[in-house]
């Protein structure tokens, strides 16, 4: 029997999801329902997907399909390439992440003006998205530094 302050053992997809989530979307809550639910799904779409015949490597993708569905695209992610990229003799390497993280809240009206997706980062808008950050992120490194 488990007790309420133990963690759920999570099987692979749980432990995929939760370090994905650590390293694209920080900004968010560790949400145990959310990785347990998608955990489930994406075990269960696998099952699945054998059962059917698809040969592992399938039945894979289309667990790891469900698995993060609706999280391809992270803002976070986003701003820290927009730093990497345009900010490098600015922005020293070791202070991107917590600059972002501390810009994130900021940029969120910027993020808000785009119909974010999965696929959002493949569409003419996000060039857009990335000049309109890079030229948020300009003026508050003027004005406030690093």
């Amino acid at each position: 029997m488990r007790h309420n302050n133990q963690p759920a053992v999570l099987s692979y997809y749980g432990l995929y999801l939760r370090q994905y989530l650590k390293e694209n979307h920080p900004d968010k809550p560790v949400d145990a329902d959310f990785i347990a639910l998608r955990d489930k799904e994406a075990s269960d779409t696998f099952e699945q997907a054998r059962r059917e015949g698809r040969p592992v490597d399938g039945a894979q993708e289309l667990a790891m399909q469900t698995l993060l569905q609706g999280l391809h695209f992270s803002e976070y992610r986003t701003l820290v390439e927009v730093l990497e990229n345009e900010f490098a003799d600015t922005v020293p390497p070791e202070k991107v992440h917590p600059l972002a993280m501390k810009l994130l809240p900021e940029f969120k009206e910027i993020f808000s003006g785009y119909p974010l997706s999965d696929d959002f980062a493949h569409s003419s808008e996000y060039t857009r998205l990335y000049t309109e950050l890079t030229g948020a992120a300009a003026i508050h490194i003027d004005e406030y530094g690093i």
